[in-house]
């Protein structure tokens, strides 16, 4: 008997999104891919424990559906998309038209109607850049193609729901070419006040709530929901409108805490949800039926989508002169079908526009395509060109020389240039005696830059500011400034101890970094991996999207005078990744030490790509006058992490360069940076920088 209780199905949904995504990810399948085997596990043609018919079900899968067309909007890069915006036009209407075309005609082929036939092909239509972490950590993002992909994607997804949207018009009744027109008319309306609407909302609120992440994190929300019930008042399905918040939103958030935030209750709770109801709407009589006795129309619809997106891309590859690795590239970013394809195959089941025939080769093109498409990915982006960068010019490889106007008590001025006198903030929360090695690194590079050290304590506050425990708090932290000062002067470095009072603890550090135009941060460990830090988040993440410069957090396990030889893992080639060599210089600098970088490459990149890779690292790394001796060391090997792990025990400090989790469909995806933290014993520094 299927369990009616919601607290139940609200059990059982928990203990399945928690543990199938990882065992698939293991096996080298998509998390989704999991969530929707559990979903017929569960259902009535397996254990019937989930009934999708429940309003527990129905609510949960509307909201992660929702949910997950605004993330779909909401991850596109705008930027990239503006870079080369006429051809991610001329690419994304063509792996449009080709798809859309091809699904048409072979729906009307195997017997739909016209309706449902352009529904067929609008499905295979858009697309989902589930292969996008594969070309980021390949380091080729910037390669023209692979960019023109991206921002394609804008216009195939836009498309695609706006194909649905008047097909679920057409099919509601009362059909004209006047109901059309006022149907686009009021569309058009509609997008433009979500889009532009929305957006100078959006950035009116944000601006008056600065620091209230949780009314931001709730108006985003709000928005969302009021986008997709107006969808729904113009006849309209409710993901068009979560789709287009999402584009509207997307400058608003940009890549702040709030976004970091919207993302993660989505992909942990919301958008599995509705991936298990998928399973759970699969009759699995009919779907294996369907494989059996419409194997045609299935593998046709596997093949046409193979085949139009293919020429679409050879296309582009004729007009803009690609290559064919960067055509490959092309074909394979643009092959997943999930996001969209999915949310729209069961808004077309529902209002009964697509039989279930089609609905279950729509699950089987997804099954092929989320695993072909990322393999096929890694495959011919890991050949591509790394895109040249010329930073022969570019302070911000040294992050405190700016030309900006900054305050005249922290700059000083060498041949015209205005530069940041360099200083260190290191906060202070335990003894010197916990904290030697801490502050003796600090001290040691405000040192060798010359700079001035800051060394905060921040006591929290009390209602009243004369309670004999706020009295005692103050006087524990002088005495805790006092000892540090000490260290300081033994190394004759300026040092300006600090004070606060604040209820919370990453507020104090960041405001008063800003305050005092801070150059870098440099702090000690905390836990990154318990309950807790994993549910509300930890004071590293905290401060790294909150603080405006580099944050240095610190595990030393010895005298960070004997540490001479450091390792800096480098996946590509980026002005945020020269930044943390260059950190590790700065350090290495202050004890003679040296630095190895270790790139780990894929094993089929080729031995010119590697060579070329060396050669410009090489340039880079040099173009900075220093006396640290520094090589390059490159290793190919598919699996990051142990090669990092193994390599670190010949090396008594671990530069890393902490990694934003991004999603993927909705999905989260693990960084190398975790793996690599649970693993090595040496001492480590985890090097971020604002929204890094």
């Amino acid at each position: 008997m299927i369990l009616q209780n919601p607290i139940v199905t609200f059990t059982i949904l928990l203990l399945v999104i928690l543990t199938l995504p990882p065992l698939f990810e293991r096996l080298k399948l998509p998390g989704l891919v999991g969530l929707l085997v559990a979903g017929i596990i569960l259902g009535g043609d397996g254990l019937k424990l989930l009934d999708p018919e429940t309003e527990t079900m129905k609510l949960l899968s509307d909201i992660g559906k929702v949910y997950l067309m605004f993330v779909a909007g909401l991850e596109i890069d705008l930027i990239e998309f503006k870079k080369n915006q006429d051809r991610s036009l001329g690419f994304g209407i063509a792996t449009f038209l080709f798809p859309l075309i091809t699904g048409t005609l072979i729906a009307k082929i195997f017997g739909l109607g016209w309706n449902g036939a352009i529904l067929t092909g609008s499905l295979l239509a858009s697309h989902t850049l589930l292969g996008y972490p594969i070309v980021q950590q390949l380091g080729v993002v910037g390669n023209q193609a692979i960019t023109v992909t991206i921002g394609a994607t804008i216009f195939t997804d836009i498309a695609a729901l706006l194909v649905l949207a008047i097909c679920v018009s057409i099919n509601a009744g009362n059909f004209s070419a006047i109901s059309l027109g006022i149907q686009l008319g009021s569309l058009a309306i509609y997008s433009a006040i979500i889009l532009w609407g929305f957006q100078w909302l959006g950035k009116q609120f944000f601006r008056r709530t600065t620091n209230q992440e949780s009314n931001q994190f709730l108006f985003v929300l709000l928005v969302v929901f009021i986008a997709a019930l107006g969808a729904t008042l113009i006849n309209v399905d409710q993901i068009v409108g979560a789709f287009l918040a999402g584009l509207a939103i997307n400058d608003v958030v940009g890549k702040s805490p709030v976004k970091e935030k919207i993302e993660f209750v989505g992909s942990v709770l919301f958008i599995p949800c509705f991936f298990i109801d998928m399973g759970l709407l699969l009759d699995m009589s009919a779907f294996v039926n369907t494989f059996l006795t419409s194997f045609e129309l299935t593998l046709s619809i596997i093949f046409g989508l193979l085949g139009s997106k293919f020429l679409a891309a050879f296309l582009a590859k004729k007009i803009y002169k690609y290559n064919w690795h960067e055509t490959m590239s092309m074909w394979s970013l643009s092959m997943p079908q999930v996001a969209a394809t999915l949310a729209a195959a069961l808004v077309g089941l529902q209002v009964g526009i697509l039989p279930e025939v089609i609905f279950n080769s729509v699950i089987f093109l997804m099954l092929v395509t989320s695993i072909l498409g990322p393999i096929l990915t890694a495959k011919f982006a890991s050949k591509i060109s790394v895109p040249e960068v010329d930073f022969s010019s570019d302070n911000s490889l040294i992050w405190w020389e700016t030309h900006q106007q900054v305050p005249d008590s922290f700059t000083e001025r060498v041949d015209g240039i205005v530069n940041h006198k360099f200083v260190v903030l290191v906060p202070v929360y335990s003894s010197p005696e916990q904290t030697k090695y801490l502050i003796e690194m600090a001290v040691m590079l405000s040192k060798h830059e010359g700079g001035l050290m800051i060394p905060l304590s921040i006591v929290k506050g009390y209602v009243n500011m004369d309670s004999p425990q706020l009295n005692l708090a103050l006087q524990q932290s002088s005495e805790r400034l006092d000892s540090v000062l000490e260290i300081s002067r033994s190394f004759e470095v300026d040092a300006t101890p600090e004070i606060r009072i604040y209820d919370d603890f990453t507020k104090g550090v960041s405001r008063t970094a800003r305050e005092k135009n801070a150059s870098l941060i440099v702090m000690g460990w905390h836990d990154t991996t318990g309950i807790k830090s994993r549910l509300f988040g930890n004071i590293i993440d905290r401060i790294f999207w909150s603080a405006h410069c580099p944050v240095a957090v610190v595990r030393l396990l010895e005298n960070p005078m004997n540490i001479n030889r450091i390792l800096v893992p480098v996946k590509n080639i980026t002005p945020q990744a020269l930044r943390t060599v260059r950190f590790a210089q700065l350090f290495a600098g202050t004890n003679q030490a040296s630095v190895t970088l270790l790139h780990v490459c894929d094993r089929q990149t080729s031995k010119e790509q590697i060579a070329k890779f060396h050669s410009q690292l090489s340039q880079l790394i040099s173009q900075r006058k220093t006396e640290v001796k520094s090589r390059i060391k490159i290793i190919r090997y598919d699996d990051v992490a142990p090669v990092i792990s193994k390599a670190a025990k010949s090396y008594q400090l671990v530069v890393l360069r902490s990694m934003r989790r991004r999603t993927a469909a909705g999905l989260s995806v693990s960084d190398v940076t975790t793996k690599v933290l649970s693993e090595i014993t040496c001492s480590v520094v985890i090097f971020g920088e604002p929204y890094s």
